[in-house]
Protein backbone atom coordinates (compact mmCIF):
# COMPACT_ATOMS: atom_id res chain seq x y z
CA UNK A 1 0.00 0.00 0.00
CA UNK A 2 1.28 3.47 -0.90
CA UNK A 3 2.21 5.86 1.90
CA UNK A 4 1.83 9.62 1.62
CA UNK A 5 3.07 12.46 3.81
CA UNK A 6 1.11 15.70 3.44
CA UNK A 7 2.94 18.60 5.12
CA UNK A 8 -0.19 20.74 5.65
CA UNK A 9 -3.93 20.12 5.25
CA UNK A 10 -5.19 20.49 1.68
CA UNK A 11 -8.79 20.55 0.37
CA UNK A 12 -10.76 17.36 1.00
CA UNK A 13 -10.89 16.38 -2.68
CA UNK A 14 -7.15 15.76 -2.72
CA UNK A 15 -7.09 13.94 0.61
CA UNK A 16 -9.93 11.65 -0.49
CA UNK A 17 -7.97 10.63 -3.59
CA UNK A 18 -4.85 9.94 -1.53
CA UNK A 19 -6.74 7.92 1.08
CA UNK A 20 -8.32 5.79 -1.63
CA UNK A 21 -4.81 5.00 -2.86
CA UNK A 22 -3.04 4.32 0.43
CA UNK A 23 -2.15 5.53 3.91
CA UNK A 24 -2.04 9.28 4.47
CA UNK A 25 -0.31 11.24 7.23
CA UNK A 26 -1.34 14.90 7.36
CA UNK A 27 0.75 17.15 9.57
CA UNK A 28 -1.35 19.60 11.62
CA UNK A 29 1.08 22.42 10.87
CA UNK A 30 4.03 22.85 8.49
CA UNK A 31 7.21 21.17 9.78
CA UNK A 32 10.44 23.05 10.30
CA UNK A 33 13.23 22.18 7.83
CA UNK A 34 14.97 19.72 10.14
CA UNK A 35 11.74 17.88 10.94
CA UNK A 36 10.80 17.70 7.25
CA UNK A 37 14.24 16.31 6.39
CA UNK A 38 13.92 13.65 9.09
CA UNK A 39 10.46 12.64 7.90
CA UNK A 40 11.62 12.32 4.30
CA UNK A 41 14.62 10.23 5.42
CA UNK A 42 12.57 7.94 7.65
CA UNK A 43 11.65 5.48 4.91
CA UNK A 44 8.03 5.59 6.10
CA UNK A 45 6.67 7.44 3.05
CA UNK A 46 6.68 6.88 -0.70
CA UNK A 47 5.77 10.45 -1.63
CA UNK A 48 5.71 13.79 0.20
CA UNK A 49 3.11 16.37 -0.81
CA UNK A 50 4.70 19.75 -0.08
CA UNK A 51 3.77 23.43 0.08
CA UNK A 52 5.73 26.40 -1.26
CA UNK A 53 7.04 27.10 2.23
CA UNK A 54 8.61 23.64 2.56
CA UNK A 55 12.33 23.81 1.70
CA UNK A 56 13.23 20.67 -0.23
CA UNK A 57 16.92 21.38 -0.69
CA UNK A 58 19.92 19.29 -1.73
CA UNK A 59 20.73 18.30 1.85
CA UNK A 60 17.20 16.96 2.42
CA UNK A 61 17.17 15.15 -0.92
CA UNK A 62 20.55 13.53 -0.23
CA UNK A 63 18.96 11.71 2.73
CA UNK A 64 15.43 11.30 1.36
CA UNK A 65 13.92 7.86 0.99
CA UNK A 66 10.97 8.89 -1.17
CA UNK A 67 10.02 8.31 -4.78
CA UNK A 68 8.62 11.74 -5.39
CA UNK A 69 7.77 15.24 -4.22
CA UNK A 70 4.37 16.58 -5.28
CA UNK A 71 4.23 20.34 -4.82
CA UNK A 72 0.86 21.94 -4.07
CA UNK A 73 1.70 24.88 -6.33
CA UNK A 74 2.50 25.85 -9.87
CA UNK A 75 5.91 27.17 -8.84
CA UNK A 76 8.58 24.90 -7.41
CA UNK A 77 11.40 27.24 -6.43
CA UNK A 78 11.26 25.67 -2.96
CA UNK A 79 12.60 22.41 -4.46
CA UNK A 80 16.13 21.77 -5.70
CA UNK A 81 15.02 20.07 -8.90
CA UNK A 82 18.53 19.18 -10.20
CA UNK A 83 19.33 17.52 -6.86
CA UNK A 84 16.05 15.60 -7.01
CA UNK A 85 16.75 14.50 -10.57
CA UNK A 86 20.24 13.29 -9.68
CA UNK A 87 18.65 11.03 -7.04
CA UNK A 88 15.93 9.77 -9.36
CA UNK A 89 13.26 11.56 -7.30
CA UNK A 90 10.32 12.87 -9.32
CA UNK A 91 8.92 16.36 -8.79
CA UNK A 92 5.38 17.34 -9.76
CA UNK A 93 3.42 20.60 -9.76
CA UNK A 94 -0.05 21.93 -10.61
CA UNK A 95 0.28 24.03 -13.78
CA UNK A 96 -2.42 25.89 -15.65
CA UNK A 97 -5.04 26.04 -12.89
CA UNK A 98 -4.60 29.47 -11.34
CA UNK A 99 -4.10 31.71 -14.37
CA UNK A 100 -7.38 33.60 -14.19
CA UNK A 101 -7.51 33.76 -10.40
CA UNK A 102 -4.03 35.29 -10.19
CA UNK A 103 -4.71 37.70 -13.06
CA UNK A 104 -7.82 38.84 -11.18
CA UNK A 105 -5.66 39.60 -8.14
CA UNK A 106 -3.13 41.48 -10.28
CA UNK A 107 -5.94 43.65 -11.61
CA UNK A 108 -7.34 44.05 -8.10
CA UNK A 109 -3.96 45.36 -6.92
CA UNK A 110 -3.74 47.75 -9.87
CA UNK A 111 -7.17 49.17 -9.11
CA UNK A 112 -6.77 49.05 -5.33
CA UNK A 113 -3.53 50.99 -5.27
CA UNK A 114 -4.67 53.47 -7.92
CA UNK A 115 -7.87 54.31 -6.07
CA UNK A 116 -6.37 54.10 -2.53
CA UNK A 117 -8.86 51.45 -1.47
CA UNK A 118 -7.17 50.48 1.80
CA UNK A 119 -6.89 54.09 2.97
CA UNK A 120 -10.49 54.80 1.98
CA UNK A 121 -11.82 51.71 3.72
CA UNK A 122 -9.93 52.58 6.90
CA UNK A 123 -11.30 56.12 6.82
CA UNK A 124 -14.88 54.84 6.78
CA UNK A 125 -14.32 52.16 9.43
CA UNK A 126 -12.50 54.59 11.73
CA UNK A 127 -15.31 57.17 11.61
CA UNK A 128 -13.22 59.74 9.75
CA UNK A 129 -15.58 59.98 6.77
CA UNK A 130 -17.66 63.13 7.20
CA UNK A 131 -19.21 63.35 3.76
CA UNK A 132 -18.23 63.91 0.16
CA UNK A 133 -15.62 66.59 -0.55
CA UNK A 134 -14.05 67.75 -3.82
CA UNK A 135 -10.52 66.60 -2.88
CA UNK A 136 -11.34 63.63 -0.68
CA UNK A 137 -9.15 60.57 -1.35
CA UNK A 138 -8.07 61.60 -4.81
CA UNK A 139 -6.50 58.66 -6.63
CA UNK A 140 -5.20 57.72 -10.04
CA UNK A 141 -6.89 56.87 -13.30
CA UNK A 142 -6.34 53.40 -14.70
CA UNK A 143 -7.84 53.82 -18.16
CA UNK A 144 -5.38 55.30 -20.69
CA UNK A 145 -2.46 54.47 -18.39
CA UNK A 146 0.51 52.30 -19.40
CA UNK A 147 0.64 48.81 -17.94
CA UNK A 148 4.05 47.21 -18.24
CA UNK A 149 4.18 43.43 -17.94
CA UNK A 150 7.46 41.83 -16.91
CA UNK A 151 7.05 38.43 -18.53
CA UNK A 152 4.36 37.41 -20.99
CA UNK A 153 3.28 33.92 -20.01
CA UNK A 154 -0.20 32.68 -19.19
CA UNK A 155 -0.86 34.92 -16.18
CA UNK A 156 0.62 38.01 -17.82
CA UNK A 157 -1.53 37.43 -20.91
CA UNK A 158 -4.65 37.03 -18.77
CA UNK A 159 -3.75 40.27 -16.99
CA UNK A 160 -3.25 41.99 -20.35
CA UNK A 161 -6.69 40.83 -21.46
CA UNK A 162 -8.25 42.41 -18.39
CA UNK A 163 -6.21 45.60 -18.67
CA UNK A 164 -7.19 46.10 -22.31
CA UNK A 165 -10.80 45.93 -21.16
CA UNK A 166 -10.07 48.85 -18.85
CA UNK A 167 -8.63 50.87 -21.74
CA UNK A 168 -5.00 50.57 -20.67
CA UNK A 169 -2.03 50.66 -23.03
CA UNK A 170 -0.17 47.38 -22.56
CA UNK A 171 3.57 46.98 -23.03
CA UNK A 172 5.56 43.86 -22.22
CA UNK A 173 9.05 42.47 -21.95
CA UNK A 174 8.82 38.68 -22.32
CA UNK A 175 11.83 37.47 -20.37
CA UNK A 176 13.55 40.24 -18.40
CA UNK A 177 16.32 41.01 -17.84
CA UNK A 178 17.13 39.06 -21.04
CA UNK A 179 15.57 39.99 -24.36
CA UNK A 180 13.68 37.71 -26.76
CA UNK A 181 11.62 38.76 -29.77
CA UNK A 182 7.99 37.60 -29.78
CA UNK A 183 6.42 37.29 -33.23
CA UNK A 184 2.87 38.30 -34.10
CA UNK A 185 2.12 34.62 -34.66
CA UNK A 186 3.17 33.83 -31.09
CA UNK A 187 1.21 36.81 -29.78
CA UNK A 188 -1.96 35.44 -31.34
CA UNK A 189 -4.99 37.40 -30.10
CA UNK A 190 -2.67 40.12 -28.73
CA UNK A 191 -0.99 40.94 -32.05
CA UNK A 192 -1.46 44.64 -32.71
CA UNK A 193 -3.00 45.15 -29.27
CA UNK A 194 0.11 45.03 -27.08
CA UNK A 195 3.68 46.08 -27.79
CA UNK A 196 7.00 44.55 -26.87
CA UNK A 197 9.71 46.87 -25.55
CA UNK A 198 13.12 46.25 -23.94
CA UNK A 199 13.17 45.78 -20.17
CA UNK A 200 14.86 49.14 -19.55
CA UNK A 201 12.18 50.95 -21.56
CA UNK A 202 9.40 49.02 -19.82
CA UNK A 203 10.72 50.19 -16.44
CA UNK A 204 10.84 53.82 -17.54
CA UNK A 205 7.49 53.99 -19.37
CA UNK A 206 5.14 52.01 -17.12
CA UNK A 207 2.56 53.74 -14.96
CA UNK A 208 1.90 50.29 -13.48
CA UNK A 209 4.67 47.68 -13.59
CA UNK A 210 3.32 44.16 -12.97
CA UNK A 211 5.68 41.23 -12.42
CA UNK A 212 4.98 37.83 -14.01
CA UNK A 213 8.33 36.05 -14.17
CA UNK A 214 9.50 32.84 -12.45
CA UNK A 215 11.98 33.10 -9.61
CA UNK A 216 15.48 32.04 -10.61
CA UNK A 217 19.01 33.37 -10.35
CA UNK A 218 18.38 35.82 -13.20
CA UNK A 219 15.18 37.26 -11.72
CA UNK A 220 16.08 37.35 -8.01
CA UNK A 221 16.01 41.07 -7.13
CA UNK A 222 15.08 41.87 -10.74
CA UNK A 223 13.48 44.97 -9.22
CA UNK A 224 16.19 46.52 -7.09
CA UNK A 225 17.05 50.05 -6.00
CA UNK A 226 18.38 50.90 -9.46
CA UNK A 227 15.22 49.76 -11.23
CA UNK A 228 13.01 51.55 -8.72
CA UNK A 229 15.00 54.76 -9.27
CA UNK A 230 14.33 54.52 -13.03
CA UNK A 231 10.56 54.14 -12.65
CA UNK A 232 8.20 57.10 -12.90
CA UNK A 233 7.79 58.86 -9.54
CA UNK A 234 4.04 58.20 -9.65
CA UNK A 235 4.40 54.59 -10.89
CA UNK A 236 2.92 51.64 -9.01
CA UNK A 237 4.67 48.27 -8.68
CA UNK A 238 2.52 45.11 -8.61
CA UNK A 239 3.87 41.69 -7.67
CA UNK A 240 1.80 38.50 -7.81
CA UNK A 241 4.72 36.30 -8.87
CA UNK A 242 7.39 35.55 -6.22
CA UNK A 243 8.52 37.81 -3.40
CA UNK A 244 12.30 37.64 -3.93
CA UNK A 245 11.92 39.10 -7.43
CA UNK A 246 11.76 42.43 -5.56
CA UNK A 247 14.40 43.76 -3.18
CA UNK A 248 11.88 44.48 -0.45
CA UNK A 249 14.12 46.74 1.63
CA UNK A 250 14.85 48.84 -1.43
CA UNK A 251 11.11 48.97 -2.14
CA UNK A 252 10.36 50.25 1.37
CA UNK A 253 12.93 53.00 0.91
CA UNK A 254 11.53 53.93 -2.51
CA UNK A 255 7.98 54.12 -1.17
CA UNK A 256 9.02 56.21 1.84
CA UNK A 257 11.04 58.64 -0.23
CA UNK A 258 8.49 59.02 -3.04
CA UNK A 259 10.76 57.42 -5.61
CA UNK A 260 7.65 55.56 -6.81
CA UNK A 261 3.99 56.18 -6.06
CA UNK A 262 2.88 52.90 -4.55
CA UNK A 263 2.96 49.11 -4.51
CA UNK A 264 0.42 46.30 -4.56
CA UNK A 265 1.87 43.03 -3.29
CA UNK A 266 0.55 39.50 -2.85
CA UNK A 267 3.98 37.92 -2.23
CA UNK A 268 6.97 38.86 -0.09
CA UNK A 269 10.68 38.29 -0.06
CA UNK A 270 10.76 36.45 3.27
CA UNK A 271 7.19 35.19 3.65
CA UNK A 272 5.35 35.49 5.94
CA UNK A 273 7.63 38.19 7.36
CA UNK A 274 7.61 41.66 5.82
CA UNK A 275 10.55 44.01 5.43
CA UNK A 276 10.61 46.47 8.35
CA UNK A 277 8.39 49.44 7.68
CA UNK A 278 6.41 47.96 4.79
CA UNK A 279 3.21 47.41 6.75
CA UNK A 280 3.18 51.03 7.97
CA UNK A 281 3.26 52.57 4.51
CA UNK A 282 -0.11 54.02 3.41
CA UNK A 283 0.69 53.83 -0.32
CA UNK A 284 0.51 50.03 -0.41
CA UNK A 285 -2.04 47.26 -0.77
CA UNK A 286 -0.73 44.12 0.96
CA UNK A 287 -2.44 40.75 0.46
CA UNK A 288 -1.57 37.43 2.19
CA UNK A 289 -0.55 35.42 -0.92
CA UNK A 290 -4.10 34.82 -2.12
CA UNK A 291 -3.50 34.77 -5.88
CA UNK A 292 -4.88 31.24 -6.20
CA UNK A 293 -7.31 31.47 -3.28
CA UNK A 294 -10.63 30.57 -4.83
CA UNK A 295 -12.50 27.39 -3.94
CA UNK A 296 -12.44 25.92 -7.49
CA UNK A 297 -8.74 26.67 -7.99
CA UNK A 298 -7.59 25.24 -4.66
CA UNK A 299 -9.75 22.13 -5.22
CA UNK A 300 -8.14 21.59 -8.61
CA UNK A 301 -4.66 22.11 -7.13
CA UNK A 302 -5.49 19.47 -4.51
CA UNK A 303 -6.72 17.08 -7.19
CA UNK A 304 -3.68 17.50 -9.43
CA UNK A 305 -1.15 17.28 -6.61
CA UNK A 306 -2.87 14.11 -5.35
CA UNK A 307 -2.86 12.53 -8.82
CA UNK A 308 0.83 13.37 -9.16
CA UNK A 309 1.56 11.79 -5.79
CA UNK A 310 -0.42 8.63 -6.53
CA UNK A 311 1.37 8.09 -9.85
CA UNK A 312 4.77 8.64 -8.24
CA UNK A 313 4.00 6.16 -5.48
CA UNK A 314 3.16 3.55 -8.14
CA UNK A 315 6.41 4.21 -9.95
CA UNK A 316 4.57 5.84 -12.84
CA UNK A 317 5.24 9.12 -14.63
CA UNK A 318 2.90 11.68 -12.98
CA UNK A 319 0.44 13.74 -15.06
CA UNK A 320 2.41 16.94 -14.41
CA UNK A 321 6.11 16.17 -13.98
CA UNK A 322 8.66 18.93 -13.54
CA UNK A 323 11.59 16.57 -14.17
CA UNK A 324 10.38 13.65 -16.31
CA UNK A 325 14.02 12.73 -16.92
CA UNK A 326 14.16 11.44 -13.33
CA UNK A 327 11.54 8.84 -14.24
CA UNK A 328 13.22 7.91 -17.51
CA UNK A 329 16.61 7.44 -15.86
CA UNK A 330 15.15 4.95 -13.37
CA UNK A 331 13.90 2.96 -16.37
CA UNK A 332 17.25 2.97 -18.17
Amino acid sequence: MSRFLVTAPIPALGLELLRAAGEVAVLPEPPDPAALADLCASGEYDVVLTQLGDPVDAALLARAQVRGVSNFAVGYNNIDVPAATSRGILVGNTPGVLTDATADVAMLLILGTARRVIEADSMVRDGRFHGWAPELMLGRDVSSQVLGLAGFGRIARATARRALGFGMEVLFSPRPPAERHVSDEELGEFAGRVRQVPWAELVQRSDFLSLHVPLNEQTRHLVDADVLARMKPEAILVNTARGPIVDEQALVAALREGTIGGAGLDVYEDEPRLAPGLAELPNTVLLPHVGSATVPVRNEMARLSALNAIAMAKGELPPHPVNPEAWHQTRA
